[in-house]
């Protein structure tokens, strides 16, 4: 786990394994003209101020994203100096970019891999840019090494961590006011809330012979315990007891039986109360309807949706915010065997309505349907689900932005401008009602395929059918930024993401101070 300090000290003085510093595009320029950003003046200092010509003449340009070291002069106490990108200078009196200072810290980080200590001194001019700095440090020195150069223990299994290089250790976060309430504060913020990203992304990037429903519930009953979470696991017998046939139907195919996972975070004075339910197929092989060879290499990230929900409602409790936030993680591998539901059964939801399945590889909204009905019952203020439901809405929106749909306009806009300003790329979709025609079944109540074209906005009217009356909802279709098949970039490493927990945790923040209707 990475630690975290702010301090005064200026980037000369501090003794670091190296400073980070930033520098920047000129305005209108394409080439030549670097700019060094503010907070790196002493280090711009002890190379006569001529950072910015040493920089140019290494070829940096300040484009965002770009890293360029170089050993530090004498006059400062680290070895080497770290310049990364921050892109276009502003303009005139305008700051950096939370954003840009976030992508910037995770890369600087990331590149810093195995060693024990950096100082970033990148522009710090508001509490803001603390905790901008301080997240991406600590999301971009992320690095899931569980299963990497250990040796075997007695019971067969890989442990530590071995010859994996090891992430940054310490990020000191220069500019900083240690003492001052405000930036203590966010700093704190900032490190639970990454922690818990981290922890999200393990989970998603942890094999599925060792994440399955039962082990996930028992990794969420443990923090439930933890952080003062009341927590409650649906096992099969209560799922068949409660008529969940929704998240039996998913799980009946697998050796590893499905689970609903309860986790509630209460404030004695809060007075709205959040309901976020997440999609957690540990495993998807598409059931019957297999998946085609090609796809089945990643699919351990489909509960990445449950991973989001857990995170964000234990953030909330380290923070203590004022509101109710209640979880919901529907579990469930989808597997392909002798007892597996078959393309054309019916199963009756916890709802009470019927559902003629035509494709078993339309399994999360399954899951999602008995977790919407039970998590209404309780009359929550709003509810968010969070799935990485469909493969239609990454070819509409592409790897790094997921999808927002809902019955309340309103809460759509202000989850879609919560989730910028939390630095999530979004987008709102509609839900046409000419498409819910397409799922009329002859047979049931509804089917769970509808019309292939604009099939992620199907997804959505089928959720809809299972949200109980006169309550904002919100669907976050995470399938694209979820699981990142390609290489890093910014703070966002290779494999699981920890997509969509900023934007749920910034929700309930919002919601505790009164600020959302």
């Amino acid at each position: 786990m990475t630690a975290l300090t702010l301090s005064t000290s200026g980037a000369a003085a501090l003794r670091a394994d190296a400073i980070v510093v930033g520098v920047a595009k000129g305005a209108g320029s394409t080439s030549g003209n670097l700019v060094v950003a503010p907070g790196a003046e002493a280090v711009d200092k002890a190379f006569d101020g001529k950072l910015a010509s040493v920089l140019e003449t290494l070829g940096a340009s300040g484009a965002e994203g770009e890293v360029t070291k170089l050993p530090a002069p004498s006059g400062l106490k680290s070895p080497v100096v770290l310049a990364v990108g921050l892109g276009t200078l502003p303009e005139k009196d305008d700051a950096y970019a939370a954003e840009a200072l976030r992508r910037a810290a995770g890369v600087a980080a990331r590149a810093l891999s195995g060693s024990r200590k950096a100082g970033f001194a990148l522009p710090v001019e508001a509490v803001e840019d603390a905790a901008a700095v301080a997240e991406g440090a600590l999301l971009g020195a992320y690095a899931f090494t569980a299963y990497q150069g250990g040796e075997k223990s007695g019971k067969g299994e890989k442990s530590g961590s071995g010859g994996a290089k090891q992430p940054l250790a310490e990020v000191v976060v220069l500019g900083g006011k240690p003492r001052d309430k405000a930036f203590k504060a966010a700093v704190e913020r900032s490190l639970a809330l990454t922690e818990e990203i981290n922890r999200a992304r393990d989970l998603v990037n942890t094999p599925p012979n060792d994440l399955y429903p039962e082990s996930f519930a028992a990794v969420a009953a443990a923090a439930g315990k933890e952080h003062g979470l009341k927590v409650q696991v649906f096992d099969e017998k209560s799922l068949v007891k409660g008529g969940f046939g929704g998240i039996l139907g998913v799980g009946q195919g697998s050796e590893h039986g499905p689970r609903l996972v309860k986790l509630a975070y209460t404030h004695p004075k809060a007075e709205k109360t959040l309901a976020y339910v997440g999609k957690g197929i540990t495993y998807d092989s598409g059931g019957i309807s297999l998946k085609p060879a090609g796809h089945n290499e990643t699919m351990k990230c489909d509960m990445a949706g449950a991973a989001a929900v857990f995170a964000a409602v234990v953030t909330a409790a380290r923070l203590g915010l004022k509101v109710n936030v209640t979880g919901w993680l529907a579990l469930a591998e989808n597997m392909p065997s002798g007892s597996a539901v078959r393309p054309g059964d019916v199963l009756r939801m916890y709802s009470g309505k019927t559902v003629e399945v035509l494709n078993t590889d339309a399994e999360g909204r399954l899951v999602l349907g008995d977790a919407l009905t039970r998590a209404s019952e309780e009359r929550p203020d709003a509810i968010v689900d969070v799935a990485t439901l469909t493969g239609a809405m990454v070819l509409a929106l592409g790897s790094r932005t997921f999808a927002i749909m809902g019955n309340d306009e309103s809460f759509r806009t202000a989850i879609h401008e919560i989730a910028e300003e939390a630095g999530e790329q979004s987008w709102p979709m509609p839900m046409p009602a000419e498409l819910r025609k397409g799922m009329e079944s002859p047979t049931a109540d509804i089917a769970n395929m509808g019309e292939r074209m604009g099939g992620g906005l199907v997804a959505g009217l089928f959720l809809q059918e299972f949200v109980g009356e006169d309550i904002a909802w919100a669907h976050l279709d995470i399938a694209g930024p979820a699981f990142n098949d390609g290489g890093p970039f910014g703070y966002t490493p290779k494999g699981g993401t920890g997509s969509a927990i900023r934007t749920l945790v910034a929700l309930a923040e919002r919601t505790a101070a009164g600020d959302l209707g």
